[in-house]
């Protein structure tokens, strides 16, 4: 404790004796000791009070991160969903219910001839052709 052994704090004593009195001496040490209690105290208070704002702060920073994690999946899945449901519109064409058959021509409301199927196109993905044929075995027709 500040460099001062045994010898050195009796030697302390003795001073403090001499100069304040055996009647003195007991109050001294009594206000010394509260007034290390109330500095010990202070500082704890200090110290958490300190942590407990470092602790905020960090909490503050982990939600904004966390905010603009969730902002860019957000925007990242209604980006998907804008695309999936492009795609969802281009995959799959209206029926042509409006439009009656063509007597003459023998041709359905689509624009076909009932005995014959379109011809798979090499630009459609496998799900598309699926899908149509599906749409042929429901309806009966292309």
């Amino acid at each position: 404790m500040f460099g001062l052994g045994v010898p050195e704090l009796m030697v302390i004593f003795v001073i403090a004796l001499v100069v304040f009195g055996p009647k003195k001496l007991p109050e001294l040490g009594k206000a010394l000791g509260k007034g290390i209690a109330e500095f010990k105290r202070a500082s704890q208070e200090m110290k958490d009070t300190i942590e407990s704002e470092v602790r905020n702060a960090e909490h503050a920073m982990d939600l904004k991160k966390l905010k603009a994690d969730v902002e860019g999946i957000g925007s990242q899945v209604a980006k998907e969903l804008k695309d999936a449901e492009v795609l969802a519109v281009t995959s799959f064409e209206p029926e042509k219910k409006d439009q009656k058959p063509d007597p003459q021509s023998g041709a359905d409301a689509g624009g076909t001839t009932p005995d014959k199927q379109e011809p798979a196109s090499d630009d459609k993905t496998p799900a598309q052709q699926e899908t149509k044929e599906k749409e042929t075995d429901v309806h009966g027709k292309a």
